[in-house]
């Protein structure tokens, strides 16, 4: 079992609980621990990168720094958890396509603070904007490190290099749109509302029916070739009348049109009549 999960899981505590628990996870990094962790390759290579390179390397379980000295060696170390008791394993990758979406948006924030310091606008707060004394003043060195940043994006894992290479690392976290496509896909074609829950059993009654709609969805698309979508307008007119005329119940069936009874033949457990 290997759990995959944007930044937002990104706290020791998590990791820690996931990895006591025996399981395996693959959790998006924030980029504000890229300096440190690429501490290393930064040091060798400057701040240049050719388009998809990728750095296997270790990040801090915790606020502990990991050894300052490492730079002094041009290797990335081969993380595992006996070796490095107090670390993840860290792959970062750059690409130039996502630099140049990152560069687009911080080149949006800064003339945004900008615009804030000369006083056109006038929001609760602003990236790059800090007070110095009484007056507001841009931020370059946090502006120059984001830059320095764009384009790498980092996937923190207990998954050691043996059993999984760097790109499959990163191959494997990305297939979170297929997850993210699904919920997206039950607020609409399910009709599923957004459900706040406190306790526990309630929270994973809820995940429970929302995973099993979710599987018994996935089937239905690979079992027929249809979309989720397609196979709901096509069955949802499809109707069962139970009615009691007299002392007799009668039970009346639908009426099955020839794209709804094609759908049906096509799934493994469904017989049209």
């Amino acid at each position: 079992m290997v759990v995959a999960a944007d930044a937002g899981m990104l706290s020791s505590k998590n990791l820690k609980e996931l990895d006591d628990a025996g399981l395996r996870f693959i959790v998006g990094s924030r980029q504000v621990k890229a300096p440190h962790d690429l501490a290393t390759y930064f040091h060798w290579n400057g701040e240049w990168a050719d388009d998809q390179t990728v750095i296997d390397t270790i990040t801090p379980r915790g606020q502990k720094r990991l050894d300052p000295h490492r730079t002094k060696t041009r290797s990335e170390p081969v993380w595992d958890a006996e070796s490095f008791p107090d670390a993840w394993r860290a792959v970062w990758q750059y690409r130039r396509k996502r630099a140049m979406r990152d560069e687009q948006t911080l080149n949006l924030q800064r003339n945004r603070a900008i615009s804030i310091i000369e006083g056109d606008s006038q929001p609760k707060s602003a990236r790059f904007v800090k007070t110095k004394g009484a007056e507001k003043v841009f931020d370059e060195k946090a502006y120059d490190r984001a830059m320095k940043l764009s384009g790498f994006k980092g996937y923190v894992t207990n998954i050691p290099k043996t059993i999984m290479p760097a790109r499959e690392v990163i191959g494997s976290y990305h297939d979170l749109w297929h997850v993210e496509q699904s919920f997206r896909m039950s607020k609409t074609d399910l009709d599923a509302r957004p459900m706040f829950h406190r306790t526990r059993d309630a929270i994973e009654a809820h995940l429970t029916v929302v995973f099993t709609a979710l599987g018994v969805a996935r089937f239905m698309q690979d079992a027929s070739g249809v979309s989720l979508k397609k196979i709901i307008t096509t069955l949802r007119p499809l109707r069962e009348f139970t009615g009691v005329i007299g002392d007799q119940e009668i039970t009346f069936a639908p009426d099955i049109p020839p794209a709804a009874r094609e759908l049906l033949d096509a799934l493994p457990t469904g017989q049209s009549p």
